[in-house]
């Protein structure tokens, strides 16, 4: 049994533990019945993962992932089961202070290979694409916008799902090539559903959320929400204030990451450069500001009514 909390937890394997999967952040312990996933410290950025933790990040990525989770099974599928200790399988609770804050409880689903991202700014590859060809992901856009303003409407802009390798961008076009028709028009009305709900809790709460993406897969038949949600890893945040002050915003989220590399020597190919204590700190402070803000009236945020089940 571990002795003492760890205040970075870099890879499952250092506490003695085995994975069945591990991802640039996450691990999965297969369970049988379900999975448990665990958030460690690492951070990826460019599609490579950093040699830097940022300490007690995962807790964080979970806890914001669970709250809403919890609000959208009340609305839609999910993976989720439980943060609860009671649900931790007891081969594993030797090591319940090392996984506390870290883990959940989730259902078994089949994954669709693609990240369903949604754009309700313009900011990063979506701003860079409109200022090269008037679009993002392929649609037309107006002229007269602007970085970091408001795009007329909320866009699903979808992208490959690489686990080794670089995400591709991919319009809703050849998403259907892939998926067939019926399958893509689930995706983004669920995607753009789910952001727009989201949004409007996390404007209440003092963020604009500019973008993120959504995973989805099958379970038991239907689509359901998996992977994580809405956290500063997977979404641009940005403090309200700011943004209807019309000032560049302040990036609560990885975005602070990318662009401290941007100002590196670096090709954006592995090895990644490592963070400095300055960088991992103000890292951590940007992602407990989204953390205090989301869940300063509850655990759980109100989404509304149900959205129709996709089969």
């Amino acid at each position: 049994m571990p002795k003492q909390k760890i205040k970075s937890l870099r890879t499952l394997k250092d506490v003695g533990l085995e994975s069945s999967f591990r991802g640039k952040v996450r691990e999965i312990i297969d369970v049988d019945s379900h999975l448990i996933m665990v958030a460690t410290d690492r951070i990826s950025a460019f599609d490579s993962i950093l040699p830097t933790p940022v300490p007690e990040k995962g807790k964080i990525l979970t806890s914001i992932s669970a709250f809403w989770f919890r609000g959208f099974q009340q609305i839609l599928p999910t993976h989720f089961i439980s943060t609860d200790l009671a649900d931790l399988p007891s081969s594993l609770h030797q090591y319940a202070e090392v996984l506390d804050g870290r883990w959940m409880a989730v259902r078994k689903a089949d994954p669709l290979p693609v990240e369903c991202i949604v754009r309700g700014y313009l900011a990063g590859s979506g701003w860079r694409e409109y200022e090269k060809s008037r679009t993002i992901g392929g649609q037309p856009l107006p002229a007269g916008l602007t970085c970091y303003g408001p795009m007329p409407e909320p866009t699903f802009t979808p992208s490959t799902k690489s686990h080794a390798g670089h995400d591709v961008n991919i319009s809703v076009g050849q998403l259907k090539e892939v998926l067939g028709a019926e399958t893509t028009a689930a995706l983004q009305d669920l995607s753009l559903e789910i952001f727009r709900r989201a949004s409007a809790y996390a404007y209440r709460c003092g963020l604009v959320l500019a973008d993120t993406k959504f995973e989805f897969g099958w379970i038991d038949g239907r689509m359901a929400l998996i992977d994580e949600a809405l956290t500063p890893d997977s979404s641009r945040y940005w403090p309200v204030e700011m943004v209807e002050a019309g000032e560049t915003p302040k990036s609560l989220d990885k975005e602070y990451v990318r662009q401290y590399l941007k100002n590196l020597p670096w090709d954006g190919n592995p090895p990644a450069p490592a963070l400095t204590p300055e960088v991992v700190d103000e890292t951590l402070r940007r992602y407990r500001d989204v953390e205090r803000r989301l869940l300063a009236a509850g655990n759980t945020p109100g989404l509304g009514d149900p959205i129709r089940a996709h089969q």
